[in-house]
């Protein structure tokens, strides 16, 4: 199956900063592709690059099949992106923007009517329709900028971080829509620093510092992982965290609540934990997230 959007061995480096290293990525109809790296990982250069914005250094991208060079003129058409800072004008009203970006599309009134009423309505904006979207809520902000960037009904919707700098209750409802875009059919790719939104997604693509690290199943990419999960609580933490940063077998370090969340090596696994109880610490099972699998690929990498 032909992929809407496709990144083919892309690379593109800022300065001395190689912001992608020959990464390979491939969107299609009716999934949810999830980018998923903290700040610097090179996400929202790669939907840049992917969507034909910016110049690459090495590799392709392509648009349903087709190079960005090479594609039809109406080939950005059939695209929706949302960056991460989206350009609403904050002084128009919610409708106002809405038909200004109507305009863009020349998209005939009859039709543009259709389409508002269906967004203003999926979005939970009717209410606001007259509100300038400076007035908005950061939640409805993102509702209105998705909104514009559907109104000329596209194959494959690209967003840079929708759910960055949302309340809870707004994030939950954005993915609820997400959800009802891919049921009709639509891909969409969303790119998020929050390495809980990863299970939600069709496929996930794990990227660090322009390095594509993994990429598959949320389910499999967990069921996958190679180490065994501890956390360790009943002593002095102080005490705790140079011990365990200093052993080979612990893989990742962080902390959770009270306790400390170790990802440790299996074949040394029983060793670390005679020596934790041996310091008064009490160790339990822990469950594997991706959060555990990001920070071992990490480690993996600058270890090799």
């Amino acid at each position: 199956m032909t992929a809407l959007l496709e990144a083919v061995a892309l690379s593109r480096s800022f300065g001395a900063t190689k912001a992608l290293d020959t990464v390979s990525l491939g969107l299609h109809s009716g999934e949810l592709l999830g980018l998923v790296g903290p700040d610097g990982a090179g996400k929202s250069t790669l939907l840049r690059a992917m969507m034909g914005l910016i110049a690459i250094d090495a590799g392709e991208a392509r648009v349903l099949g087709v190079p960005w060079e090479k594609a039809p003129a109406d080939s950005r058409e059939r695209l929706g992106y949302m960056p991460q800072h989206y350009g609403l004008y904050t002084d128009l009203s919610v409708d106002e923007n809405l038909r200004f970006f109507a305009s863009l599309f020349d998209i005939p009134k009859d039709i543009f009517q259709q389409r508002r009423t269906r967004l203003l309505a999926l979005m939970q904006l009717e209410r606001a329709a007259d509100r300038p979207a400076g007035a908005l809520s950061g939640g409805m902000y993102k509702k209105l900028a998705i909104a514009c960037a559907l109104l000329h009904r596209p194959q494959a919707l690209v967003l840079d971080e929708p759910t960055n700098g949302v309340d809870p209750v707004s994030r939950r409802e954005l993915w609820g829509l997400l959800y009802e875009f891919v049921h009709d059919g639509m891909g969409v790719l969303v790119s998020t620093p929050y390495m809980d939104e990863a299970a939600r997604c069709s496929r996930v693509a794990l990227l660090h510092q322009g390095h594509l690290l993994a990429h598959g199943e949320p389910a499999a990419l967990v069921a996958g992982f190679a180490h065994d999960v501890i956390e360790v609580e009943g002593t002095d933490r102080r005490a705790l965290e140079p011990f365990l940063e200093a052993q080979d077998g612990v893989v990742a370090l962080t902390p959770a609540g009270e306790r400390l969340r170790v990802v440790v090596r299996r074949e040394v696994r029983q060793q670390v934990e005679g020596q934790l109880r041996a310091m008064g610490a009490r160790v339990v099972e822990g469950r594997a997230d991706f959060e555990d699998l990001y920070l071992s690929l990490v480690a993996s990498r600058g270890a090799a």
